[in-house]
């Protein structure tokens, strides 16, 4: 086998070189491996109801408003510390992995809930619901297709310091905040309206506009105020409470191959607890879920069960799946080719990588 190789620095925006690349490749919008199930099985597992979703949802609402009315309640003490500490990770670590599902629309049979709690994360998580409801698909048509693909958090070499940094949100809340800044004056940026088709780009404005209007409202009664408490409950939590959504989301995809075409190449599945899995619904069995995007997060440990022999093994824990990254990225700092090669078990699927090149 051979392998992949390109030049040492790419262009990962939507716009530049890489992209019309992609396309010569054969690489943007291509067909994927996805391990073979069984359509009545498959059925099953893709059926929504409402109510796993209405039971974690209650549940989170309910972490927020006591963990929040702690924080308010002991503010000015050291004992407000713990409850604002569990209040930062609900509000943004978790606000993510439903953002995400219900972005998807399988975290409810019933359309408008799934609506609804994607409206309110988006905002949690800084995010303008529209661009980030086109760049998530680009995301799953074209994963880590370099010049496609958005969403790419493991760019080569990588950007250890910007990684660092934002387990704390000090460059990503900046960014967010400036880009629906961009949206709520009616810019949309070449990367955006290259994800964002014409009839939806009145819609980014708008959305964008709402979210700087209560951010400026909020920031202007923390002045009337002076107390930096309001911001601490609206706004400054998606910083200070995002850290374990790096810590279980990076490895997705960090380390791992670009410009594949099977996901069990460029993405990882790690086993986590169940307070963990509860926290990122499942997003774990990141693998199963690429392969099959419709499967809603509650059913993904019976999916995993159903593929898993198609698969490389998944990391056992997290510690163990930042063990072989972090030297992994490392090296890449002096040899941006070098990339993670999962086994694929003895008997698995055959990928037929559409490229010239192809893994070693």
């Amino acid at each position: 086998m051979r392998l992949i190789t390109f030049s040492m620095e790419r262009d990962y925006s939507l716009t530049g070189p890489e992209r019309q690349n992609a396309f010569q490749r054969g690489l943007a919008g291509a067909d994927w491996y996805r391990t073979p199930v069984d359509r009545k099985v498959l059925k099953s597992l893709m059926m929504r109801t409402d109510w796993p979703a209405t039971r974690d949802i209650s549940i989170w609402v309910a972490v927020l408003v006591g963990s929040g009315a702690g924080g308010v309640l002991f503010w000015g003490s050291w004992w407000a510390l713990p409850f604002l500490f569990v209040y930062g990770v609900f509000y943004a670590s978790a606000a993510d992995s439903r953002w995400h599902e219900c972005g998807h629309g399988t975290a409810f049979k019933t359309r408008w809930k799934n609506d609804a709690v994607y409206e309110l994360a988006s905002f949690l998580m800084m995010r303008n619901s529209v661009v980030w409801h086109w760049s998530h698909a680009r995301h799953h048509t074209d994963t880590i297709i370099v010049g496609r693909d958005p969403e790419i958090a493991g760019m080569r070499p990588p950007q250890l310091i910007v990684l660092c940094l934002n387990l704390f949100g000090i460059v990503a809340v900046p960014q967010s905040l400036a880009a629906l800044a961009r949206n709520a004056v009616g810019i949309i940026p070449p990367d955006e309206a290259d994800l964002i088709p014409e009839t939806e780009r009145v819609k980014a404005i708008r959305v964008g506009r709402i979210h700087i209007a209560i951010y400026v409202l909020v920031a202007m009664i923390s002045l009337w105020s002076w107390s930096l408490l309001p911001l601490m409950i609206i706004g400054l939590p998606r910083a200070y409470g995002i850290w374990l959504l790096l810590v279980m989301g990076l490895p997705q995809h960090l380390g791992l191959a670009e410009d594949v075409l099977d996901h069990r190449i460029n993405s990882r599945t790690v086993l986590m607890s169940p307070i963990l899995r509860f926290i990122y619904w499942n997003m774990n069995y990141h693998i199963e879920h690429h392969m099959y995007p419709m499967v809603p997060y509650h059913a993904l440990p019976k999916l995993h069960e159903v593929v898993k022999h198609d698969l490389p093994a998944p990391n056992p824990s997290l510690w163990n799946a930042w063990s072989e990254i972090i030297p992994c990225v490392l090296r890449q700092l002096r040899d941006p080719c070098h990339f993670i090669r999962p086994q694929l078990p003895e008997g698995a699927g055959a990928w037929d990588p559409v490229l010239s090149n192809q893994i070693a």
